[in-house]
C-alpha cells in the first residue's frame, strides 16, 4: 500500500497564489495629523499584510498596495485616523487558494 503525503505549505506560499488588482485610487486614507497623536501604533503591529510600517524617525509610513481588505486597521486605530472602504468593484485582492 502506497501512502500520500502531503505538503504543508506556508502562509507565505498560500499568499503567492493572490493576485491584486490595484486601485489608483487608494481604499484607505489615514490621516497623520491624527495618527501622530498615537504612541501605540498598533496597525504595524497588527495589518497581516503589513502594510504599515513605523519609520525611524518615528512616522508612520503606509501603502495600501498590498491590502488584505481585512479591515484591521480601521477597528484598532484608537485615535480613528483611519477611513476605510472596499476598493472599487473588480479591483483589490482576488484570493487564490488554489
Amino acid at each position: 500500500m502506497q501512502v500520500e503525503t502531503k505538503k504543508i505549505r506556508t502562509i507565505d506560499e498560500i499568499m503567492k497564489n493572490n493576485k491584486w488588482i490595484v486601485d489608483e485610487k487608494p481604499h484607505i486614507i489615514v490621516d497623520y495629523e491624527k495618527c501622530g497623536k498615537c504612541d501605540k501604533k498598533l496597525c504595524v503591529d497588527l495589518c497581516p499584510a503589513g502594510c504599515y510600517t513605523l519609520l525611524a524617525d518615528g512616522r508612520l509610513s503606509f501603502s495600501y498596495e498590498g491590502c488584505l481588505e481585512c479591515g484591521t486597521c480601521r477597528l484598532i486605530c484608537p485615535n480613528e485616523a483611519i477611513s476605510w472602504n472596499y476598493p472599487e468593484g473588480g479591483k483589490g485582492i482576488q484570493y487564490r487558494y488554489g
